[in-house]
């Protein structure tokens, strides 16, 4: 378990939601106080003050005699018997009846006060009204403590006591709170430390649907697409060692065959061009791992916009008809609907112009090959279709990998990077590509994110010739 540290996020959190569980406790403990003793209080203030107005209004203006009467049977009838206080005293402070013998001498009058007094020969804490006699004297007018006094301490006791416990509850609270968060943080955290040590294909375990749930679901993505990411690479370094072996063998035995050999000027000038075919081929191959490298880091994304993709499949058309028709391959389009796509114009119609390379490639002398575009409110398409020989189901799966060529294409010029290219272009724009038999034939299709029904348009001088297409083999 991680150690106590005010450091630690967790800690805080827990010590302040228990500050707030402890003053929500002391608050409501006041209000309750308050609300019981208070009450009590204000209701026994209430009753004197009724009691002194009634006797002072009935009896102001009569003999004191018929006051001390009214006092005795006050005293006599049962009713609060127990905690009634009265006193008359004349106007030289002698009492005249009640049941007081000893009580403050020079009291404030006509305002409620707490004192001491002593009740039937008992010591007491009384709330008393002292209001003055237009015959001369003072009433007396009050209730005994006691009882009350005994209430506000067994409130006390309790809350005292429920305080006590609530304490310890909300002690026990941040502490299971700590550990909880603890518990869920510390998950993700060795996740990363294995990860830190080599472990890539290690994953945060996920329970329940809440934020760290949530959480743990996100990091997950990103270590699948890192893990990817991962593999490329060293798919890729090695492929570029092998790949680059063979040509750069073949560039070095060209050129020490030219200098072994009689050193005419034809013979060099053949090795030199011999040599430099090869590094034009070594520059083309490192040009699409380039290709491929900045769709999958997603810099273009930036100039993302609406794209006309109808356009971009006969623009296309007009670039590889000459090639088409040299190969013996028919290249038509199959609609104009209306399509748009959001993303990057270029790098689409690279895309579109190796699947088109690709299919005149390999479809063979009489084929035909047909490109469509379509969309409709959440994808837009871009389909090349050829009536070839196909390719077999097992190797559609790959055919999208990196240097990856079948057996029946390896004399065919290339390196296996066209259809890669294509893959990351469509994922770059939030999409993929989707490779199945035409029966016959293949199907390639880039599905994208489609575009508003009104976007703005590119500039007609921006759409002449795509910056990226290679028309070199794929």
């Amino acid at each position: 378990m991680a150690r106590f540290s005010l450091n630690s996020v967790a800690t805080r959190l827990a010590l302040g939601n228990g500050a707030l569980l402890a003053l929500l406790i002391l608050f409501t403990s006041a209000v309750f106080y308050f609300g019981t003793v208070g009450v009590l209080d204000r209701a026994i203030g209430g009753k004197i003050v009724s009691i002194s107005n009634r006797l002072i209004t009935t009896y102001g203006h009569r003999p004191v005699s018929e006051l001390v009467r009214e006092i005795d049977l006050e005293l006599t009838d049962g009713i609060d018997s127990d905690t009634e206080i009265f006193l008359v005293t004349s106007a030289s402070g002698a009492p005249l009846g009640g049941n007081l013998s000893r009580w403050p001498l020079h009291p404030p009058l006509g305002k409620l006060l707490k004192d001491d007094v002593i009740r039937n020969g008992r010591r007491s804490v009384a709330r008393l009204l002292v209001e003055p006699l237009p015959q001369g004297g003072l009433l007396y007018i009050g209730r005994d403590l006691s009882e009350q006094q005994s209430i506000r301490d067994l409130v006390l006791r309790a809350l005292q006591a429920a305080a006590a416990v609530s304490l310890v509850l909300v002690a026990f609270g941040a502490w299971f709170f700590r550990a909880q968060i603890e518990r869920r943080l510390g998950g993700i955290r060795r996740t990363a430390s294995e990860i830190e040590a080599g472990n890539l294909g290690r994953r945060i375990s996920i329970s329940g649907d809440d934020e760290f749930a949530r959480l743990g679901v996100d990091i997950n993505r990103m270590l699948d697409r890192i893990e990817q990411l991962m593999s490329g690479v060293r798919h890729v370094s090695n492929a570029i060692a092998h790949d680059l072996r063979t040509p750069l063998a073949r560039v070095r035995a060209g050129l020490d065959d030219a200098l072994r050999r009689e050193r005419t000027a034809p013979a060099l000038a053949e090795a030199a061009r011999m040599a430099i075919e090869g590094i034009d081929d070594l520059i083309v191959l490192l040009n699409k791992l380039l290709q491929i490298a900045e769709a999958e880091s997603g810099m273009r994304t930036e100039s993302f916009e609406s794209v006309d993709v109808n356009r971009i499949v006969h623009d296309m058309i007009e670039l590889y008809d000459a090639a088409a028709e040299h190969a013996g391959v028919s290249l038509r389009a199959l609609s104009r609907e209306p399509a748009r796509a959001h993303g990057d114009h270029d790098l689409l119609a690279s895309a579109v112009a190796s699947l088109i390379d690709n299919a005149i490639k390999y479809a063979g002398r009489g084929a035909a090959v047909e490109l469509e575009a379509t969309a409709d409110t959440e994808a837009a398409w871009i389909i090349v279709r050829d009536n070839g020989p196909g390719v077999p189901a097992h190797e559609l799966p790959r055919l999208s990998e990196r240097f990856y060529r079948m057996d029946r294409a390896r004399h065919q010029p290339g390196n296996g990077l066209g259809l890669a290219i294509v893959s990351a272009i469509a994922t770059l724009h939030g999409g993929a590509l989707v490779l199945s038999n035409a029966r016959p034939g293949l199907r390639a299709a880039i599905r994208l994110r489609a575009a508003q029904p009104t976007p703005p348009q590119r500039p007609a001088a921006m759409r002449e010739q795509p910056s990226l297409v290679d028309l070199s083999n794929p």
